[in-house]
């Protein structure tokens, strides 16, 4: 890319965006970070597309001339993804935000890429349907199909690599293609659409994605206990999971996370360690889980179970879980979460996660520990100020402890998150060999490297 193929792209995608088309540093500097840790890049100009048609515009112009594209919506990701390393365009998908077909009978729904999950359920909510992947961010189902998001629900409804039937997609030449069928299975090709879901917008622009939609349940529970140790709290979630209950969520909390949650949200939890968890399905049957839990709880040194069916209750607690995130600051002001996350097979979670609790509590940094355990995935958060070397140095070090253990205990370093830019540089350790395939890939499909260059696809 040279700067007067660069200049020249622009103007003449401005000539078809007009005012869509921004390069002011306000709105460039809003696309040039996300949630994550690392520093703002700023992209040459940011284009709002609202048609398929128009991003395979952008994408054959950018292609054409070698220039980046980095596609973007809700911003909500955590390890850097749609940061343009490289400058070039930042393709706003945010306008791409109509719900094209539900079809209540097949329990599908086909949208495109700037939906996020609670328009869809908000769209959806008098049909008796829900979508259930929930990251906690009201994401955009382009960019939870890219990242292969999870969330709360997945020990239930799984992430979303079982939730997404079909996409359409802009490929790096700009053509438009389509993956997948509406239908629960098919042997037919190379299965195009699980490529694309968790490739972080390196090989393509999702630009539609047809999705499962589950019947709501009859009753919803959520329930509340306190643990005595940190132990016998992960161990009561594994001993559950062995037993083959189905909760629908099932979140650990350690003390330091709780009393966050206190001060932010308002709540009187009991600071120890604690699990929230939520039921599905008819009146009898959910208590029937939420006692056998209670059971499983109390000779696990759980105490104080208290459950609830009522809205305005559920809707409080996960709205505390959600914003664990939002409450760091009342920890330690003006910090910034060095957030990342681990899976590991179910039997090893409660080493996992004993040991990276010890890890912080041999340390100088303030952390907490969340998690997903139902499924074996748990976030670490390390609450620095990223200006001071030391303390930067010491939650990368501390990561990076986490990220080895959790890959000698045969699981991953990433079970959520994904790669971005901040895990990059541990693909090759836990994949081997196998990056070598995903470069060629990378490499086959977007010979130029304008996809989001610097991330997947191209490790050395």
């Amino acid at each position: 890319m040279t700067e007067p193929s660069l200049q020249s792209t622009i103007d003449a995608l401005r000539l078809h965006f007009g005012d869509r088309l921004s390069t002011t540093e306000a709105v460039r500097e809003h696309h040039g970070h996300d949630m994550s840790r690392q520093p703002t890049r700023l992209p040459d100009a940011v284009v709002y597309a609202e048609s398929e048609d128009e991003v395979a515009r952008v994408v054959s112009a950018c292609f054409e001339a070698g220039i980046p594209v980095t596609p973007f919506a809700a911003g909500s990701s955590m390890e850097g993804h749609t940061i343009p390393l490289k400058g070039g365009i930042s393709l706003d998908l945010t306008r791409m935000n109509r719900i094209v077909q539900v079809n209540h009978e097949d329990f599908d729904a086909q949208v495109q890429a700037g939906v996020t999950r609670k328009q869809l359920n908000a769209h959806i909510r008098d049909t008796g349907l829900f979508f259930p992947v929930d990251p906690g961010a009201d994401a955009s189902l382009g960019g939870m199909a890219s990242t292969r998001a999870s969330g709360t629900t997945a020990v239930r409804y799984g992430t979303m690599r079982e939730n997404v039937l079909a996409l359409r997609v802009v490929t790096p030449q700009g053509k438009i293609i389509s993956t997948g069928r509406r239908t629960k299975k098919s042997s037919t090709g190379y299965d195009l659409t699980k490529l694309f879901v968790g490739a972080e917008g390196t090989l393509g622009v999702i630009t539609e994605v047809t999705v499962r939609l589950h019947p709501i349940p009859e009753t919803i529970a959520s329930a509340v206990c306190a643990f005595e140790t940190m132990r016998g709290a992960v161990e009561a979630v594994v001993a559950t999971i062995q037993s083959g209950i189905p909760v629908a969520r099932i979140e650990f909390l350690d003390e330091v996370a709780v009393e966050a949650a206190n001060r932010h949200a308002g709540l009187t939890l009991k600071l120890a360690p604690t699990l929230f968890l939520e039921f599905h399905g008819s009146p009898r049957w959910v208590e029937e889980q939420s006692n056998t839990v209670a059971e499983i709880a109390a000779d696990l040194g759980g105490s104080d179970f208290q459950w609830s069916t009522r809205t305005e209750d559920r809707e409080r607690l996960w709205k505390a879980r959600h914003e664990t995130i939002y409450s760091n600051q009342t920890l330690r002001p003006g910090c910034k979460a060095f957030t990342t996350d681990v899976c590991v097979p179910i039997s090893r979670l409660a080493e996992a996660v004993l040991a990276a609790r010890e890890d912080i509590d041999n340390s100088f940094v303030i952390g907490k520990i969340i998690g997903h355990v139902g499924d074996g995935n748990f976030h670490v958060g390390y609450l620095i100020k990223p200006e001071i070397p030391e303390e930067l140095a010491e939650a990368e070090r501390l990561a990076e402890r986490l990220y080895q253990r959790a890959i000698d205990m045969g699981g991953t370093f990433s079970g959520e998150h994904g790669i971005g830019i901040s895990k990059l540089k541990y693909l090759r350790r836990e994949h081997g060999d196998a990056v070598d395939m995903m470069n060629a890939i990378k490499a086959a499909l977007d010979p130029k490297g304008i996809m989001n260059p610097g991330k997947l696809g191209q490790v050395e």
